[in-house]
């Protein structure tokens, strides 16, 4: 390790990215960054562009321009597969869960384990997601249920153990805690302090703003494509924060009008 030490590299740094859609521009510009074990909240308006500067680090939309950044390398991320092979993951709002099979089959959809025999081996599935489920949600013990039966909360650990336990160091979470309860919300902020816990970095899409509040270390706004700006949670209150979202500047920046009126 050189003289910048591993601490202070970052996970993820995506620098002036831009994507346009048919004309379009929704990111211009962008610059963020990410440390291990640090949640960055992205917020903004529909439309501010925050799932669309994601969907480049996540391979499901690839950025025009700019450059990313993978603990200090630049990389290319051309589709979901690539941004895989850096340890990303995206938690997506519906879970993409197949309902019908339990977390053991979820955790391992698509990457299922075999015996010797070429078989399903569900023991050992099911050994290796309590493994999983004992570090993230110690509470989980419906194991052999369908996950469609399970609650939002619990459906949200599935998704989470599968993204770890294939070596995620940056998740993606997109509005983690829309149309779950108070307790589950509870929950699946446990879950996030757990992952943190860990040195997983996350970056976290919500329009929650105390969500993002109770969770995240730096809250990054988003206005229009552009980042109006990075900051400290402790540096801010959430009033502070809803001016950046509704008017796109900092708080006591002047406005467009009161410029004008000079």
């Amino acid at each position: 390790v050189s003289a910048t030490s591993e601490a202070t590299v970052p996970l993820v740094e995506m620098r002036n990215i831009n994507v346009s859609f048919g004309g379009v521009h929704a990111v211009r510009d962008a610059s963020i960054d990410l440390h291990r074990g640090e949640v960055v909240g992205v917020v903004g308006h529909n439309g501010a562009g925050k799932t669309t500067l994601m969907r480049a680090l996540s391979g499901a939309h690839p950025a025009d321009t700019g450059e990313i950044l993978i603990e200090g390398r630049p990389v290319t991320i051309r589709n979901p597969r690539d941004a895989k092979q850096y340890g990303i993951e995206t938690i997506y709002q519906n879970l993409a869960l197949a309902d019908n099979l339990d977390a053991p089959a979820n955790v391992f959809l698509g990457r299922e384990l075999t015996t010797l025999f070429g078989e399903l081996d569900d023991s050992a599935m099911e050994s290796e997601t309590r493994k999983v489920m004992q570090r993230l949600n110690p509470n989980f013990t419906r194991f052999k249920q369908a996950v469609v039966s399970l609650s939002g909360g619990q459906r949200q650990s599935v998704a989470i153990a599968r993204a770890v336990y294939f070596n995620a160091k940056i998740l993606i979470m997109d509005e983690p805690t829309a149309a779950l309860g108070p307790a589950e919300t509870a929950q699946v902020h446990a879950l996030i302090r757990q992952l943190k816990e860990e040195g997983i970095g996350i970056f976290l899409i919500s329009h929650d703003i105390h969500d993002v509040f109770d969770l995240s270390d730096r809250i990054s706004v988003m206005y229009q494509g552009r980042i109006v700006e990075t900051v400290e949670r402790g540096t801010v209150t959430t009033d502070d924060i809803l001016t950046m979202i509704i008017a796109g500047r900092r708080p006591g920046e002047p406005g467009p009008e009161a410029l004008a009126a000079q």
